[in-house]
C-alpha cells in the first residue's frame, strides 16, 4: 500500500514519464497479508502499476520466481514494478524452471480449460488441476508471471486448444491480472471465461488461509470457476 500506493505520484511523473532506470518493489501484496488487515492488504497495485507507460510489471510466484524477477529487471533500461507477498507461501518452482521477461510458461498440460493466472495463487491452480483430473477434466494451468509485457502468444493458443479459461489472482477482478488476459482473449480469440479474485470489496483482518477461503480465492474458489466456465464453452 505504501509502493505504489502513496508514491504513485512520484511514479507516474519521476519514473514513467521521465523513463527512469528505477526498479519499484511492492510487499504485504494480496489478502494473504493477513492480521495487518484492509490498510495493508495491497489489492489493487497491478492495476496501478500496468497503466503507467513505459512501466513493466512482474508478479512472480514463488521465492525462486522472485529471485528470477529481481535479476531479470536489472537488464530493463527502465521502470519495473514487482510485488511480493508477506506471508510464508510454497515453493514450488526450481532454479530450472524458466523465467523470461514477456513470457508465460505452461506448469501442467490439458484441454478442456486452461488456468492462467500470476502470483502464490497458481500454486492453487496447481492444486485445482489435480482435484478436476479426478473428475475427468483436463486442465492447463499457466503461469503469468509477466502482466507487462504479456505473452499474447500463449494466450491465444490456450484459447484456440482449450475453448475457455479461467483467470486466478490476489488483486481486485478490475484491472489486475486477469483483465490484462481478457484483453488479448477478447482480440484475439475470444472464449468463456471466469474470473477469481477480490470482487469489488476490502479485506480484512485474518489468518491468510481463512481469508482466501472467505474472498474465494483459494483452490475450492477456482475449482467452481472451472466447473462454471464449462457449462457455458460451446
Amino acid at each position: 500500500m505504501f509502493c505504489p500506493g502513496r508514491n504513485w505520484d512520484q511514479i507516474r511523473i519521476s519514473g514513467c514519464y521521465n523513463n527512469a532506470n528505477v526498479k519499484y518493489a511492492g510487499a504485504h501484496s494480496g489478502i494473504s497479508v493477513g492480521p495487518d488487515g484492509a490498510t495493508h492488504q495491497a489489492m489493487e497495485d497491478i492495476a496501478l502499476t500496468r497503466v503507467l507507460p513505459r512501466m513493466s510489471v512482474f508478479v512472480p510466484c514463488d521465492v525462486e520466481e522472485t529471485r528470477k524477477v529481481v535479476h531479470a529487471s536489472i537488464g530493463i533500461n527502465g521502470p519495473v514494478y514487482f510485488r511480493f507477498a508477506r506471508t510464508a507461501t510454497p515453493a514450488f518452482t526450481t532454479a530450472e524452471t524458466p523465467f523470461n521477461v514477456g513470457k508465460a510458461v505452461t506448469f501442467s498440460e490439458g484441454t478442456d480449460v486452461a488456468i492462467t493466472g500470476a502470483g502464490p495463487i497458481i500454486h492453487s491452480a496447481l492444486m485445482a488441476a489435480d482435484q478436476l483430473i479426478e473428475k475427468g477434466i483436463s486442465c492447463r494451468v499457466i503461469n503469468s508471471p509477466s502482466i507487462k509485457p504479456i505473452d499474447e502468444e500463449t494466450i491465444e493458443t490456450a484459447a484456440r486448444e482449450c475453448k475457455a479459461i479461467v483467470t486466478c489472482e490476489e488483486h481486485q477482478l478490475m484491472a489486475g491480472v486477469g483483465s490484462a488476459i481478457a484483453e488479448v482473449v477478447v482480440r484475439t480469440y475470444p472464449v468463456p471465461m471466469e474470473f477469481v479474485g477480490m470482487k469489488n470489496s476490502f479485506g480484512e483482518s485474518g489468518e491468510p488461509n481463512e481469508l482466501l477461503k472467505k474472498y474465494k480465492m483459494d483452490t475450492a474458489a477456482i475449482v467452481e470457476a472451472v466447473q462454471k466456465v464449462l457449462k457455458r464453452k460451446r
